[in-house]
């Protein structure tokens, strides 16, 4: 069975997106008790940050340990690899 980049760093990705569920539910609250949109804004720019932050986290694991192996092997399964971690890269530079 493969086992993924990330799996090493598995107990410190689950810690940090629970953490950024407990920054979506904030936001939440302070939408519900009428917090000033400002102070809201802060927040929502701070939760963006820490889903940037994990998928940047991810997206090298996956450099670093999919991409390699791949490589390694050479062939269409390099090619699909790396084409697909060129997608994988558009989609969180256009976001």
């Amino acid at each position: 069975m493969h086992q993924h980049g990330y799996i090493s760093d598995k107990a410190r990705y689950l810690a940090r997106l629970k953490r950024i569920e407990g920054q979506a539910r904030g936001i939440h609250k302070m939408i519900d008790e009428d917090k000033y949109c400002i102070d809201i804004l802060t927040q929502i720019s701070a939760l963006t940050k820490a889903l940037e932050s994990v998928g940047l986290g991810l997206l090298d694991d996956h450099l670093k340990h999919c991409v390699v192996d791949a490589a390694k092997e050479g062939g269409e399964a390099a090619d699909a690899k790396i084409a697909e971690a060129s997608a994988a890269i558009a989609r969180m530079v256009r976001s």
